[in-house]
């Protein structure tokens, strides 16, 4: 399919045929990625990105009653701390030569 590139402001557009937007299900104003690969320019729809104050905002909206219950686990018994080196506090390490 053939399309014609079109001055559009100070930049250059390409429209979409109603059939590429239907199959690939795009919408007005949606957001997709640009990119040049061998010579051919590829678009691509943009995934969403969620940020946290739109999860901040979404959740004061539902209230606190769509908060989840607190689990109370009790006390620790057995190996549930985590002993590894990423745990333990920085510091000189063990083998290095004291001065």
């Amino acid at each position: 399919m053939q399309v014609r590139i079109a001055k559009w402001g100070n930049s250059l557009a390409v429209r979409l045929p109603r059939a590429i937007v239907d199959e690939l299900e795009l919408a007005d104003g949606q957001s997709v990625d640009v990119a040049v690969e061998n010579g051919w320019v590829r678009l691509k729809p943009s995934r969403s990105r969620v940020r946290l104050c739109d999860l901040v905002a979404e959740a004061e909206r539902l209230g606190p009653a769509a908060h989840p219950d607190v689990v109370a686990w009790g006390a620790d018994i057995g190996a549930e701390g985590i002993d590894d080196a990423y745990s333990k506090p920085r510091g000189k390490p063990r083998h290095a030569k004291q001065r």
